[in-house]
């Protein structure tokens, strides 16, 4: 009998371990997302280059759009619509071409948005370039999100406005949406671009999801050598993964027509 019982506790012991090293807790997600490429941007081959994958939003009706977007895709980048919105300060010669202002009429706004879309080859979600007008007006937000339901795309809400309706009317519209956390290079020195790296990896200790934008063009270059930097300690800290990978259910969502 003593036998058995000591058996018994042998197995026991060894099942217990094996079950807390199957429940070891999983890694924080991280998506780092790249906004402004299309118009042959400084840093914009450096950064396709990078060991990680990016999401990488691409301005439509550009000079290097599909150029762009066909580089992002054959190096494994996924690929969303940086769709130029209108401002609450700045010139409308920054937006570029194409771009959604509050004066248009529902369906200028409508087919703009949907060429747009058709401009960016491998594109499966949107983000606004600018926009903090733009995404605070239920009218104007309400078509572009429509839009993207229709045409099977998710939204990413970059919050250039503490004001921005995109919550409310995605989950109104049924549209995967998600938001940034935090922008790298919101001012644009390297000390600053370094400042941010370091609360993004302070954030993914207490964080199970993080989203964090930065930019090619400006600070393309200092971007792209303070990722250069940072990509090994967020790979310790975190798994790199393209935006779609944090929406539940992405893969279950009708590509449109």
């Amino acid at each position: 009998m003593k036998i058995f019982i000591s058996i018994f506790l042998l197995i026991f012991s060894f099942a217990s371990r094996g079950t807390s090293i199957s429940a070891a807790p999983l890694k924080p997600e991280l998506a780092i997302v790249i906004d402004d490429l299309g118009n042959n941007m400084k840093g914009t081959a450096e950064m396709m280059e990078l060991p990680v994958t990016l999401t990488v939003a691409i301005m439509p009706f550009m000079p290097t759009t599909k150029e762009d977007a066909e580089m992002a895709s054959e190096n494994g980048h996924e690929v969303i619509v940086h769709m130029p919105m209108e401002p609450k300060r700045g010139k409308r010669s920054w937006l570029g071409p194409g771009a959604i202002t509050t004066d248009l009429t529902d369906e200028e706004i409508r087919s703009r948005v949907k060429s747009a879309i058709k401009e960016v080859p491998h594109a499966v979600g949107m983000n606004h370039h600018m926009g903090s007008r733009a995404t605070e007006n239920e009218r104007v937000m309400r078509i572009v999100l429509k839009v993207c339901k229709e045409q099977g795309l998710f939204y990413l809400d970059s919050k250039t406005t503490g004001k921005s309706v995109v919550a409310k009317l995605a989950k109104e519209i049924g549209v995967p949406y998600v938001e940034n956390n935090i922008f790298f290079d919101d001012i644009y020195t390297t000390a600053h671009i370094t400042k941010q790296a370091d609360r993004l990896a302070e954030k993914l200790v207490k964080n199970e999801r993080i989203i964090a934008i930065g930019h090619v063009g400006i600070t393309g270059t200092k971007m792209v050598n303070v990722l250069k930097e940072y990509i090994p300690v967020y790979k310790e800290k975190a798994e790199i993964v393209p935006l779609s990978e944090l929406i539940p259910g992405y893969e279950l969502i009708d590509e449109g027509p």
